[in-house]
Formats: C-alpha cells, sequence, structure tokens
C-alpha cells in the first residue's frame, strides 16, 4: 500500500516514484499491466495531479514505465533485474585544517552589493508600504498588470521581445518557472547544453522533465546534435553562453527555429540571465522576437544579476498555446512574489530609473572587467588568454604552463583565492574541456582588490 508523508524531507513525487518504482522492480506490478490513471491516483493520495504526473514521468526516464498515447503508462518489462538505487554523491571534503580561507570571491553567482540602488528603492518601499495597503491582498497570478506592462515595454525596446503583458508571468525566479514549464511540458524530453549550467538540469528532471546533454561548438548548441538527442524541448543560453561566452550567431538561431517549427509540440526555452551586461556591442535580438509572439520559444530572464539576487524575480513570455494551458493548469496557484516587491520594481521602471541604473552598472562592470583584465595581463604575461570578456560578468581565463586546471584552482585557493575550472560545468565528455582554463566571475571584486587578486593569481600560476 502505498503511503506518503508530506514533510518527510523527500518531495512527494519523489516518494510516489520511489515506491512505485520499489513494486515494479520486485514484481508486485507485472510488466503490461496499467498504472492507475493520473487523475484517479490523485484522488486515492490526495495529491495533485501533477504529483502523479512527475512520479510516472520519472518512471518512464527509468525505463519502468512507459506511456502510450490516449491510454495511460503501463508497467514495463525488466528483464529480472533489481536496478540497485544510486549511491549517494560523497559529502564535499572538508578543508585541511589550517588551509587558508578564501579572501577574494571570483565565483559567477555574486554581484556587487554596493551598485543596489538602496535610497531609491527603499524610498519606493517605504511610499507603498504606507500608501498602498491594498497590496497586501493577494494580486493577480501571473503578477500585476502594471508590472508586466513595464516588463514587457522594456523587453521590446532592449531585447526585440515580441509580446503583450498577457503573455508574461512573474515569478520567483528562474528555478519556480522552470518548474511550471515542465508541468505544461510534461511528456516532453528536453535537451539542455554542455557544458552549462546544471542547475537548470537539476530543476527540470525533479520536475519530471527527462534531459538529454548536448555538447555546444563554437556557435553554440548544434542543430545536429539536438536532432540526435531525440528531444523535442531544448533549454539555452544564445545570448551568452554560460559558461563559454559563446553568442550564438543569427544563422544557427534560424536552424534552431527550423527545428522548432518542423514538429509539433517543439518548443525552444531561451535563458537570456545577463543580457544586459554587453559591453562592447549591442546583443541580437531575442530568439523569441524572431519567433514572434506565438512563435515555439519561451522566453526566460531574471532581475537577479540587474538588481540583486535576493530579489527574486524574474519572468517568462508564454506564446499562446502554453499560455492557455498555463492559466487552466495554474489558475488557483498564488503569484510566488510579494506584491511590495513587485510594484517597487514596476515603480522603479516606469520613472526611469531601472534604465539608469541598468547604464551605471553597465558602465562600473566594463571598467572593472577592463582593469582586472590589465593587471591579469600585467602579472601573468601574454601566454595569457582572456575569453568570453565582451559581455557578461565573468570570462574564462586560459594559462598554458600553469599546471592544469585543477592545480590553477588548488594554487589559487592556497592564495585565497576562489574560482571554478571549466572542466566543472561540464556534465559529461569533460575530456573535451579546454585545457588550462578557469572561470573568473568578477562582478563582486571590489575595484581596490583587483591589484591584489592579480598578484595573488601571479604568484600561484608563474611557477607553473
Amino acid at each position: 500500500m502505498i503511503e506518503l508523508e508530506a514533510g518527510r524531507g523527500a518531495p512527494l513525487y519523489e516518494q510516489l516514484y520511489e515506491q512505485l518504482a520499489e513494486e515494479i522492480r520486485s514484481g508486485q506490478r507485472a510488466a503490461g499491466t496499467p498504472l492507475p490513471g493520473r487523475r484517479t491516483m490523485a484522488g486515492q493520495l490526495g495529491v495533485s495531479v501533477s504529483t502523479v504526473d512527475a512520479a510516472y514521468q520519472m518512471l518512464a526516464a527509468e525505463g519502468l514505465a512507459c506511456a502510450r498515447p490516449r491510454s495511460g503508462f503501463y508497467v514495463q518489462e525488466t528483464g529480472g533485474l533489481l536496478r540497485r538505487a544510486p549511491a549517494p554523491p560523497p559529502a564535499p571534503a572538508k578543508p585541511a585544517a589550517g588551509a587558508p580561507r578564501a579572501r577574494y570571491d571570483l565565483s559567477t553567482g555574486s554581484i556587487d552589493t554596493e551598485l543596489f540602488p538602496a535610497r531609491s528603492w527603499g524610498r519606493i518601499q517605504k511610499e507603498l508600504l504606507y500608501q498602498a495597503p491594498e497590496l497586501l491582498q493577494r494580486g493577480e497570478p501571473q503578477g500585476d498588470a502594471d508590472l508586466r506592462a513595464q516588463i514587457t515595454a522594456y523587453l521590446a525596446a532592449y531585447r526585440g521581445v515580441a509580446c503583450t503583458p498577457e503573455q508574461v508571468v512573474v515569478g520567483a525566479g528562474i528555478e519556480y518557472l522552470l518548474g511550471c514549464l515542465a508541468h505544461l511540458l510534461a511528456g516532453s524530453t528536453a535537451a539542455v547544453e554542455n557544458p552549462g549550467y546544471a542547475r537548470s538540469r537539476v530543476v527540470l528532471e525533479n520536475s519530471g522533465l527527462p534531459c538529454r546533454l548536448v555538447d555546444i561548438d563554437e556557435q553554440g548548441l548544434p542543430v545536429t546534435g539536438l536532432e540526435r538527442s531525440g528531444a523535442n524541448v531544448c533549454y539555452i543560453t544564445p545570448s551568452h553562453h554560460f559558461p563559454t561566452g559563446v553568442t550564438m550567431p543569427a544563422p544557427r538561431r534560424a536552424q534552431l527555429l527550423g527545428w522548432a517549427a518542423a514538429g509539433p509540440g517543439r518548443y525552444i526555452l531561451e535563458d537570456d540571465y545577463d543580457s544586459e551586461f554587453r559591453f562592447t556591442t549591442r546583443p541580437l535580438p531575442s530568439l523569441q522576437g524572431m519567433a514572434g509572439p506565438d512563435g515555439p520559444v519561451v522566453y526566460l530572464t531574471t532581475f537577479s544579476k540587474s538588481l540583486a539576487p535576493g530579489i527574486r524575480i524574474a519572468c517568462m513570455v508564454l506564446p499562446g498555446g502554453l499560455l492557455a494551458r498555463y492559466r487552466q493548469e495554474f489558475a488557483l496557484y498564488s503569484n510566488t512574489v510579494s506584491r511590495f516587491e513587485q510594484q517597487t520594481l514596476c515603480r522603479f521602471m516606469e520613472s526611469g530609473l531601472f534604465t539608469r541604473h541598468i547604464n551605471r552598472m553597465r558602465l562600473a562592470y566594463k571598467r572593472r572587467m577592463e582593469s582586472f583584465a590589465a593587471a591579469l595581463r600585467s602579472e601573468l604575461g601574454p601566454q595569457l588568454r582572456l575569453g568570453g570578456a565582451h559581455s557578461g560578468l565573468h570570462f574564462l581565463l586560459t594559462l598554458p604552463g600553469a599546471g592544469g586546471e585543477q592545480a590553477m584552482v588548488r594554487k589559487a585557493r592556497a592564495e585565497g583565492v576562489e574560482l571554478r575550472g571549466l572542466s566543472s560545468y561540464y556534465m559529461t565528455h569533460a575530456a573535451a574541456c579546454p585545457p588550462d582554463t578557469v572561470v573568473a566571475g568578477y562582478a563582486a571584486l571590489r575595484s581596490g582588490d583587483i591589484p591584489a587578486v592579480a598578484q595573488a593569481l601571479g604568484r600561484a600560476w608563474r611557477a607553473g
């Protein structure tokens, strides 16, 4: 008998998956027999249909069940093999006693908090707190209409996104929105970039959407690899690939749109996570803008880089078909972003403060990137190569003769500098990773610390 316990630790869909998987492996559910319908199972257990669907999708991804059109899910033949659950990953190694604590963080997830517009943001929020008590009431599921109108105007002007406010969905971070999309795309398979942003893959898979890895090339995700993957959805970062910094050229974008248009149910999830920070040329218009408002592209972006990661505001633009499903499936959901935060951002954009803030940040980060690059070249010499510095808030740092990537990371840490090797972003085929390359984020690096960081890396790497 299946029993689910809310708050047990594991999500309900994972508990259901584990119990069904054990019944199938042990022979309690014979091959060829149907699993209960999703609504039937949901009613029996007192959970949502999406919970049951996520568990069934995980069974299908494991090969323990298969979906038959207009019929439901059926138990698959396992060949009599009892599959063991994978061993849990080893606990992270503790720093050795006496190891120096990193003084300088070159990770890619931080920002310069001193650039946050605290005074104007706080003033707007205070005014709302005293003057707009209606914000204490529940708002619209997709987000407040006036904020969505401001976002629509901004995306049209700066990213070429073609949409109406009705297509915009505001949510508390990209991860939440990807979880919603995984539900809307249930039964699909997603292709994700390799190397790439592993968190997005984890979110999609945890939400019941199986993922296939596709190796990128010098122009981004190739259509040939996408076709070989068998996926009907692809998640990409075309304007500034993470972490390599590759910008997908227009011909490749057209090929991807052709792939999406060639089959029913195909979608491109375009994550435009940091396009505000381009220092040399204006970014290419979004894929969504090329496809049109009802094209097969879901556009996602976040305010984590432009404002702060702690202000959990992101948005997605849904084409008509997915929008109708979203409104049907999520009609009873409350929006996950505080209305005070929504309205603060709305007024911040409406007044022109957001555009001025972006311009200020872009100039500050451009100067920081140029200063850091010059200091590194001075310390490490002409053999140093910096990739992807034209946009975004990190670049690839390649130094042949420094002892290899792992030694570079280890020696940098010994000098108090924390950064990651490029191979750590490869989810498969790590042998294809360019050698002697690390990923250096500079957003949180204070200008006054740049000489000291460059000198520390010089001490760490010059001897090889």
